[in-house]
């Protein structure tokens, strides 16, 4: 494996996930900024002692390269996961997937076309609580499910604020995905979405920093906030409401190490009414080291993706139906 850029926020956390996998090769890394690949090249993010590339070509045409992670900037990463779909490769790719809507569907289709895989960074589906919920959830514990509440949110200084302004939709674009990686695989597509997307702290006029979308399915509803000035430790915070049962993941999220379960009957070794089923408590770390074993597993037809790729593009679209200041029709 090699790594294409370095600027995203969980680039480093995934060059550790593959020095530490024995399984996995490091052949090596391509960052197109010289300055941010002298600082790599130093200390920064983990990268001593990790061959760079001068040139994206080194390691775009290095035939024993199976498979890239895609960890360039949100405003890069998609031109570069095409390159590297281009070449044949597997992508292991950090969200989101980017602006262009269209690029999108063009890059995942060559994928499909080549039998390709391509892995999105969402790393909480592999959060021991996260994957009970979604189970009960789609298993039918809780009955049917009418509610998604998700409240992700972060702070965030100006220089961050001023990256991520040239992304419409602002901290909602740069943080949703995680939770809407959730909520389609619970409920599916929604039939409308309505975005509410402010600045209320005025630091960055153009940065939506406190942000609202309202996901409405032929049965249910989903809510998602994210705002980027939260007082640390953020409150973030999961919850999945049935006819039958009601969920929450013990705030804040990470490390989440219980669940608020409440049924309406005594179901599958669970009592009737509320009680608190508690989970693995696994780091950031944890999670992109099995997020890179499900890839590694899925590209050497050891056994199906965890997501289809229709599922990755379909979260993608979500996101981006959520990102627009429209009347939320789209």
């Amino acid at each position: 494996m090699a790594q294409y850029g370095t600027s995203h926020g969980h680039a480093g956390g995934k060059m550790r996930a593959m020095l530490d996998n024995p399984s996995v090769e490091v052949a090596g890394v391509y960052e197109p900024n010289p300055e941010r690949r002298r600082a790599c090249e130093g200390s920064e993010g983990g990268y001593r002692g990790v061959r760079f590339y001068s040139e994206a070509e080194e390691m775009l045409g290095d035939g024993s390269i199976a498979a890239v992670a895609s960890e360039g900037a949100n405003d890069e990463s998609l031109d570069q996961t095409e390159q590297v779909v281009a070449a044949g490769k597997h992508v292991w790719y950090d969200k989101p997937a980017g602006d262009d809507w269209e690029q999108g569907q063009r890059v995942f289709a060559r994928a499909r076309e080549s039998g390709l895989q391509i892995q999105m960074g969402y790393m909480l589906r592999y959060h021991p609580a996260f994957k009970r919920v979604s189970e009960w959830a789609r298993g039918g514990m809780l009955g049917q499910v009418f509610s998604i509440r998700a409240h992700m949110s972060t702070w965030l200084d100006e220089p961050a604020r001023e990256r991520i302004s040239v992304h419409a939709g602002g901290i909602h674009y740069d943080l949703a995905g995680h939770m809407l990686d959730q909520v389609v695989w619970i409920l599916g597509r929604p039939e409308k979405v309505t975005p509410f997307l402010r600045n209320d702290s005025s630091i960055v006029p153009k940065f939506c920093d406190n942000t609202l979308a309202v996901y409405e399915f032929e049965n249910a509803m989903a809510t998602i906030d994210i705002a980027a000035m939260e007082t640390r430790p953020m409150a973030r915070r999961f919850e999945v409401y049935g006819t039958r049962g009601s969920v929450i993941i013990t705030e804040p999220f990470e490390p989440g190490v219980s669940i608020r379960l409440c049924l309406d009957e005594k179901r599958e070794g669970f009592e009737q009414g509320e009680q608190v089923v508690s989970v693995e408590a696994l780091g950031r770390l944890d999670l992109y080291a099995l997020e890179l074993r499900s890839f590694m597993a899925a590209i050497q037809g050891e056994r199906a993706p965890d997501r289809s790729l229709e599922h990755e593009l379909l979260v993608q679209e979500t996101l981006l139906r959520g990102c627009r200041r429209s009347d939320g029709g789209s």
